[in-house]
C-alpha cells in the first residue's frame, strides 16, 4: 500500500521522484533511484523518512500505511481541517461510536475489564 500511496501523493503534488527525494534529505545522487525503488515496492523507506515525505506532501503519515480507502480518506480530511473544526468533529464521532460500538469493540472491552 505504501508504494501506491507514495506515488499517488507525489504525482498529486506535481513532484518528480528526484525532487521529492532531495526535499526529503536523500543524497541527490541517489534520490531518484531510491524514490523509484520505494514506489515500486522493491524497498521500504523507514518511518522517519516517511514522516519527512508526509510533511513535504502535506499528508498525514498514517495515510501511507492505511489499507482501507475510506479510512485513508477520512485521515486526509481530518488532517486538513482547522483545529477549531477538528475537536467538534471528534466529539461527534465519539458520540456516534459510543451509540453504535462494533461487536469486536464490545468483546475487547469485556476482555480488558477482566
Amino acid at each position: 500500500m505504501l508504494a501506491h500511496r507514495l506515488k499517488q501523493a507525489r504525482l498529486r503534488a506535481g513532484l518528480s521522484q528526484e525532487k521529492l527525494g532531495k526535499l526529503a534529505g536523500i543524497d541527490p545522487m541517489s534520490a531518484s533511484a531510491r524514490m523509484n525503488q520505494y514506489e515500486r515496492g522493491k524497498h521500504s523507506p523507514d518511518y522517519q523518512l516517511m514522516c519527512r515525505v508526509a510533511e513535504i506532501l502535506n499528508t498525514p503519515v498514517s495515510w501511507f500505511y492505511t489499507d482501507d480507502e475510506e479510512l485513508a480518506r477520512l485521515q486526509e480530511i481530518f488532517f486538513h481541517l482547522d483545529g477549531s473544526v477538528r475537536r467538534p468533529l471528534l466529539i461527534q464521532a465519539e458520540s456516534v461510536f459510543s451509540a453504535n460500538p462494533p461487536p469486536a469493540t464490545k468483546s475487547l472491552a469485556v476482555e480488558l475489564s477482566k
